[in-house]
């Protein structure tokens, strides 16, 4: 069964191109990762301040592999203290 995780954010609005330039580095270094099936940076059309990373892994073990990554690591050293907020959300496909 799939891992998806939703994470809302709100970024500071001084902070958006740093953010933006982690985020989308993180996401590029995650979608090599053998246990990543899909991992999106979405942005707000209307307010650049608020993103959305949608990820998907194979598993929750995939996703804590995700977490001891080197890449990973230097996203929440460098990019989380550009936030205003940051909500995760863990979820699973309902079954029919």
């Amino acid at each position: 069964m799939n891992f998806v995780l939703a994470v809302m954010i709100r970024i500071k609005a001084e902070n958006v191109e740093r953010f933006m330039a982690q985020a989308l580095a993180n996401a590029r270094e995650a979608r090599k990762e053998p246990g990543c099936r899909q991992f999106e940076v979405l942005v707000d059309s209307a307010d650049r301040t608020k993103v959305m990373l949608f990820e998907i892994y194979d598993d929750e073990k995939a996703f804590e592999a995700h977490q001891q990554t080197p890449h990973f690591k230097k996203y929440l050293a460098e990019a989380v203290p550009l936030l205003e907020s940051r909500e995760r959300h863990a979820l699973q496909r309902a079954l029919p």
